[in-house]
Parts: C-alpha cells; structure tokens; sequence
C-alpha cells in the first residue's frame, strides 16, 4: 500500500506539472498590447480607424490578442515621443505624425510636399508601396510598421480672411512638420510648429492667427469655434500630413504565427487606403459643421490655386537639395511618389 500511495502522489504531482505546464503555454499564446497615439478617443481616427482596426484584430486572433487603447497621451510623454515609446516599448502600438520627429523619417516627407496629391485613398496607398520600396530597412527599421497614411486636403483655418497669398504676410500660422511649416514661411506666414493637440489653446491665447489642418479634425479641436474663417483649395491639397501606424518590433517578433498573421491580415497597404480614405470622408461633415454655425468658407478658384502652387514651388525643389546633401536621391524620390500616386489614381 504505501508502495501504490508513493506512485499516486508521484502521478499527481505529475499530473500537476503537466497542468501547470498546459496553463503557462496557453498564457504564453495570449497577449496584451497598449495601443498609445495623441487623440481624443471621440476623434475620427481614433474612433473611426484605430479602434475599428484593434477590434477586427482581436477578432481575428479567436480574442488571443487585446488591444487596450490609450488616447490623449495617456502613457505619458508629449506626442512627438511617440516614435521613441514605441521603439522603447513604452507602448507596443503607435499612431503619430511622421514629421512630429524632424529628419527621423527623411523620405516620408516627399508625401507632404505642396500639392504633391488630391485623394488621400489613393495616395496613402501609393505611400505604403513607396515605403514598402525605400523605407522597411531605412527609416522604419527600429519598428513594425502597420500602416501609412495621409490625411485629406489641407486647409487654411484663420481669424481673419485669407482669400489671397498675401493675406498671410504678418499672419502667424500653425504648421504640424517642417515641411508645411517652411511651405508657410515660403508663403510670407510666420510659422509655427506645433503638434495638433496644442492648437485650440494656442489660438485661444493669440499665440498663432490660423492654422492649418484638414476638415476632418476641426471638430475634435473646437476650430470653428476659435476661427470664423476657413481658405480651401478646391480639388487641390495646399498640403497632407504623413501619419504613421507602427508596433514594437520585439514584441511583433515574440508572437507566435498565427497572431502575427492575425496582425499582419488587417494591415499594410489595404488598412493605409481605408485610412486615408476614411480621413477624407470625414471633411464633409466636419465642413458643414462649419457651414451651420455661419462660418466664412473661402473657396479659391482654379486661377488662384495656380498662383498658390507657383508660389510653393520653390519648397519642393529646396526638398530636393536637402534630400541630396543628406545622400539620397531628391529628384527621383519625387518622381517615384509622383508616379504611384498617379498609377493609383487610375
């Protein structure tokens, strides 16, 4: 008997360990990922394509994956290190503005040059091709990247009309990278960089006269309640912003398959389309918000969007140099983002 008792105890322990065993494999499948980016949660690309994009994961991965959101900064931090937190693992997801990093993300920057596109769908796609070309190893090497977008046209949003080039002379004007801040410099503006976040208070305190954002984020930050005066370009995008969507590499690598694959499957170029896409759908409501509380929408005709785009040519060949000095090729990078944009366009 005590023989027989021996090897029962024997058998559950052992039965234990290979319990034990089973549970920390299983909890080693499953995975809790903090998604950390500078918006609040009620805005559109939070709630329109971020979190949709989390759900469809979670989805995807049999509920093996969850993804906790952190808007407005919640992590900690100021949004232009956000790049950083999510190469240090701060936080394992990202969404930021590419330029809120000067020279980190040089040949982004080719996406935001002055009416280079006009469809945010296509052109985030033609992103995500071009980064997929020049990018992954180079600029993105240190992260995961999920997507790559631009938002809709830019527009100008003041305190007092700009209805030409040289009402921006003495105006002091917001600019989100320094790409769009040198094109307003080139304009007669005095620019000022800030990340989107700042806005509503620094037009609140006279820090700037006008910013310029897409229509899409105007509600989200108040805008028209601050500024009665909006300058649009018709067809034509004064500017974009390039926006990148970006996971800790490590933990990505860490993932077994099937949860990489479930990442992977809801990313990349069909999620940077939807992206921009959804960003410029969201400027008609948010315009006509504008519209119904009386304010002044400036639309320029095809005649002054021309002497806009002569004006702005100067920051595009002054691109190139720099993109030169710094050892890349500045004319063919243009060229290139020029011509995906046009083969998606088609």
């Amino acid at each position: 008997m005590k023989h027989f008792t021996l090897t029962g105890a024997a058998r559950a322990g052992a039965l234990t360990a290979i319990a034990a065993c089973w549970a920390t494999f299983a909890a080693a499948q499953d995975v809790t990922l903090k998604m950390h980016q500078f918006l609040p949660p009620q805005a559109n690309v939070p709630k329109l394509i971020l979190v949709p994009w989390a759900e469809r994961v979670m989805e995807a991965s049999g509920g093996r994956i969850k993804i906790d959101h952190f808007p407005s900064m919640q992590l900690g931090g100021k949004p232009p290190e956000l790049a950083t937190q999510v190469v240090d693992g701060v936080a394992d997801i990202i969404w930021t503005v590419a330029g809120y990093t000067p020279g980190r993300f040089p040949q982004a920057e080719v996406f935001e040059l002055p009416f280079i596109m006009s469809n945010a769908e296509d052109t985030s796609r033609a992103f995500w091709q071009f980064a997929e070309a020049n990018m992954m190893d180079a600029d993105f090497a240190e992260m995961k990247i999920l997507g790559v977008w631009v938002h809709g046209p830019g527009v100008i949003h003041s305190k007092d009309p700009v209805n030409s080039i040289a009402d921006l002379n003495g105006k002091t004007v917001r600019g989100p990278t320094r790409i769009i801040t040198g094109m307003l410099g080139e304009l007669g503006a005095t620019p000022v960089g800030m990340p989107v976040p700042a806005v509503p208070e620094a037009l609140s305190k006279g820090v700037i006269n006008a910013t310029v954002i897409p229509w899409e984020v105007t509600a989200a930050l108040k805008v028209p309640e601050l500024v009665t005066n909006h300058t649009t370009f018709g067809d034509e995008a004064l500017y974009t912003t390039a926006f990148i969507f970006a996971m800790n590499k490590d933990k990505y690598d860490s993932l077994p398959d099937d949860l990489k694959a479930a990442i992977d499957g809801q990313s990349g170029a069909d999620l940077s389309a939807l992206a921009g896409k959804t960003m410029a759908e969201s400027d008609g409501p948010a315009r006509k918000a504008a519209e119904d509380r009386g304010n002044n929408i400036i639309d320029l005709t095809p005649e002054q969007v021309a002497e806009w785009k002569e004006a702005a040519d100067p920051v595009e060949a002054g691109w190139i140099a720099d993109m030169d000095a710094k050892g890349f090729d500045g004319q063919a990078l243009v060229d290139q983002a020029k011509s995906l944009i046009e083969k998606n366009s088609m």
